[in-house]
């Protein structure tokens, strides 16, 4: 891509992620990007990215591959220590696994690069759980955080109660409101507790109630199914 295109492209998607963080994804139009970003072609934009789902779909690639070899990175760092068995118990392997989730996230809360604009749009995407075609290579880090996660959880949570997506929806909420407040602060203190917040996710247990409800909803299908 000659030098000019590059440059053009870049603004594209700068200018892409400080509005659709600001004001949401389908709530800014191509025209007001094309604009934010100084292009005078109308249809630079669809030219470069062809729609909005291809000018997303660029905004998360400039970010992503970090955030995957860092989260890459730390689960290396787990399986190294031989899992669950090379922690004292099973909360801090649930830390360990907590921290390989929120830390690559967080420390998008000190770039200066669109950091904190791509919290705040993946919060809408995982809230929203957007049907958006992505990158094959994207996100592997997450299934394979989920992976190891898996054998630290009962049965009843990772297939029935979806408490990893919990944890991870916790991540990006918490994550989205802290990159919405003032720059400038120390991060270290919210990244610890958030990762205690999704730690505690991970560990909580089914209780007496949540069960029977289970119960139940099961018992209703079941009566509402065809014979």
């Amino acid at each position: 891509m000659p030098p000019s295109a590059e440059a053009t492209c870049r603004r594209l998607v700068s200018a892409a992620e400080q509005l659709f963080a600001e004001r949401g994804i389908e709530a800014v139009s191509l025209r007001e990007i094309n604009a934010a970003a100084g292009q005078r072609n109308s249809t630079a934009l669809q030219y470069h990215f062809g729609d909005r789902a291809g000018l997303l779909r660029a905004v998360l690639a400039k970010h992503q591959p970090g955030i995957e070899r860092h989260r890459h990175r730390l689960l290396d760092e787990y399986e190294a220590a031989a899992g669950p068995a090379g922690f004292p118990d099973a909360a801090a392997a649930r830390r360990a696994l907590a921290g390989a989730l929120v830390r690559p996230l967080a420390a998008k809360l000190a770039d200066p690069d669109g950091g904190r604009a791509y919290l705040r749009i993946m919060e809408e995407i995982v809230h929203r759980r957007r049907d958006l075609p992505m990158d094959p290579e994207a996100d592997t880090s997450v299934n394979r955080w989920r992976a190891l996660v898996a054998p630290l959880l009962p049965e009843v949570a990772v297939r029935r109660l979806h408490q990893r997506f919990m944890a991870i929806r916790v991540t990006h909420v918490e994550l989205a409101r802290r990159a919405g407040g003032p720059e400038g602060r120390d991060d270290r203190l919210f990244t610890s507790h958030l990762i205690d917040v999704v730690a505690a996710v991970l560990a909580t247990e089914v209780s007496q109630e949540t069960a029977r409800l289970l119960a139940e909803r099961d018992a209703a299908a079941q009566a509402s199914a065809p014979t």
